[in-house]
Parts: structure tokens; sequence; C-alpha cells
């Protein structure tokens, strides 16, 4: 897909059956979503963290991903807004991030005039 297909334009955000619905066609935002969901690495660690928070080991055991490319994607997966960072509080003081799936679906598709857009809910 060409960068010229895409459109430059704003974040929108609405209501649909009871679920909060972001729009996003801002061309750098659609080329930062798609790029994530390209990677079959970053889509391992998106349906290992949709049920449960994961720390990175915890990731990258799960996904059968190196650490140090586990670390990379998280960082793609949370700056793409698709994954959370959290901290996990442990006993010992000696606490973790810990990151979980912030959507449950994601829609992209291609307006009539030719922009891409992708809904995520």
């Amino acid at each position: 897909m060409s960068k010229s297909s895409m459109a430059s334009a704003t974040v929108r955000t609405s209501e649909k059956s009871a679920n909060d619905v972001q729009t996003i066609v801002a061309e750098s935002a659609v080329q930062q979503f798609l790029d994530a969901l390209n990677d079959a690495g970053c889509r391992a660690i998106l349906d290992s963290t949709c049920e449960e928070a994961l720390t990175a080991t915890e990731i990258s055991d799960t996904c059968d991903l190196p650490l140090s490319s586990t670390y990379r994607k998280l960082k793609i997966l949370t700056e793409a807004g698709l994954l959370e960072e959290r901290t996990r509080i442990r006993q010992s003081g000696k606490h973790a991030s810990e990151y979980i799936q912030l959507v449950d679906d994601i829609v992209i598709s291609l307006n009539p005039g030719g922009e891409t857009e992708v809904w995520l809910s």
C-alpha cells in the first residue's frame, strides 16, 4: 500500500453499541497500526495478552521470542496504542512492567475517497 493512498487527518471517537469505537485516519497512525499488525511477533504478543497482563519475560516465553525482540515489539505495540503498560506490584518491592491488550476488535477499511481507516473498539 502506498503512502499516497492514505489521508492525513485526525482521530475521531464515537459511541457504537455501548463500545467505544475510535477511528484512525491519520497517515502516520494508520501506517503504525499496519506495521504492527504485519509483524507475526506483534500479533503473537497481542494474542497472548488478550486475557491477562503479562511481563516481558512471560511474553517472551509464551511467544517463543528472544527477550530483546520482545521489548522492541512491546514498544511498537504500546506506541500504536494496542497495548497498555502497567506496573505489577510485588511484595519483594521489585516491581515489574506488565502489558495487556487494549482493543477487542480492529477493522481496516478503504473508504470511497481512497483513504485507509482503522477502527478500534
